[in-house]
């Protein structure tokens, strides 16, 4: 509770920028299958986000060293504003994938700043409940900006609005606390191999969380939407995954606070494997949405558990090159993954999205499984 009080305006302001963020998530595959665009070009205008989540993991970090972690958060924030409000006046695919790749960029440096200085506040008896606090935060503010997607039709500029005052709001309390942020960090190059060297386990886990949860950020509402045209419906299913990840966050994070974290690694991966079959065989039929539920509660934790697994066993001033490495690793497998999904939905069926997350879930399980057979290179107990 302590450590908690320590990031409240944190917290607060990343729950405002999440809600914002986390309609224009489902906003954006709504609006373009709204104006005539194939799944193709719902996964390629994905593709150019994460394109651009790459890119800010190279280049936030010279951002944060240069003006500190406020600063940072205050000027990315403009940024994605700008850019959602210029995605509500263009329907051109061509703009979108320039606008998408601002986006992008900006959130990823949003999300450094934020877990490099939770990071900061947390020792690692209390890591893993800190950052499940953060990512029931995280998806109770995207299931929020779900339901807030309501507030006008997709094709009007309405939510938009909506979602850029979100954002506009969360400058106010990191800008008013009184609390001292992080020393700006000096910037780092990515470690991907210093992050399998650390934890194979964690940088699995980041690439299956990207693969997985990131197409399904890109392709669900497109899934939905083959099933319902109401848009309170597409909404109600994009809220019930992110509401199943948001209820059983912190009871893993608590969890694998006390057992080996790599063992919740595994138990998630096959969770996923399994419920993303039943989403796939109950897709229009009864148990439908309690599908949908579990998958939300198995898929929606696997990039907190990774970062919490890979923050383990790094020294404290190597955790920006871990931490922006899992990132990548995450924002590498959302752009591949939904260039493909789009093609496999568009050519056989909406279903393709699921049983390829089962197929992919299965394949991680297995390795995630192999690893647990050699020791960590830190103890639980250490």
């Amino acid at each position: 509770m302590q450590i908690l009080l320590g990031v409240i305006s944190l917290l607060l302001s990343t729950a405002l920028l999440l809600t914002g963020h986390g309609m224009q998530l489902t906003l954006l595959p709504l609006r373009a299958v709204d104006g005539g665009m194939s799944e193709v070009l719902v996964g390629i205008s994905a593709s150019a986000y994460f394109l651009g989540f790459i890119a800010g993991c190279l280049m936030n970090p010279y951002l944060v060293s240069r003006v500190g972690h406020i600063r940072a958060f205050a000027v990315l924030t403009a940024l994605m504003i700008s850019a959602i409000l210029c995605l509500g006046l263009f329907d051109h695919w061509s703009a979108w994938l320039l606008l998408r790749f601002l986006t992008g960029t900006a959130i990823c440096g949003l999300y450094t700043v934020i877990e490099s200085w939770l990071n900061s506040q947390a020792g690692p008896e209390s890591r893993g409940r800190l950052l499940a606090v953060y990512t029931v935060i995280t998806l109770v503010a995207m299931t929020g900006g779900q339901l807030l997607i309501n507030v006008g039709p997709v094709s009007s500029s309405v939510p938009f609005t909506v979602a850029a005052l979100c954002m506009a709001l969360a400058i106010v309390p990191i800008g008013l606390t009184r609390r001292m942020a992080p020393e700006p960090v000096e910037p780092t190059q990515t470690g991907f191999r210093l992050l399998f060297r650390r934890s194979r386990s964690a940088f699995a886990g980041a690439l299956l969380s990207g693969l997985v949860t990131g197409s399904f950020w890109s392709l669900g509402a497109v899934f939905a939407r083959h099933y319902s045209q109401s848009q309170t419906d597409i909404t109600l299913f994009m809220s019930i995954a992110i509401g199943g990840g948001a209820l059983l966050q912190y009871p893993i994070g608590w969890l694998s606070d006390r057992i080996d974290r790599r063992r919740v690694l595994v138990m998630l991966a096959a969770g996923a494997l399994l419920t993303s079959a039943a989403v796939a065989l109950s897709a229009g039929h009864a148990g439908f949405l309690f599908a949908v539920f579990l998958f939300g509660a198995c898929s929606m934790p696997l990039y907190a558990m990774s970062l919490a697994t890979a923050a383990d066993v790094c020294d404290g001033d190597e955790f920006v090159t871990i931490g922006t490495s899992v990132l990548l690793l995450n924002a590498l497998g959302a752009v591949v993954a939904p260039l493909l999904l789009g093609q496999l939905m568009s050519q056989l069926h909406v279903t393709a999205l699921f049983w390829s997350f089962a197929a992919i879930s299965a394949l991680f399980c297995c390795y995630l499984l192999l690893q647990l057979r050699s020791p960590r290179a830190v103890s639980v107990a250490a």
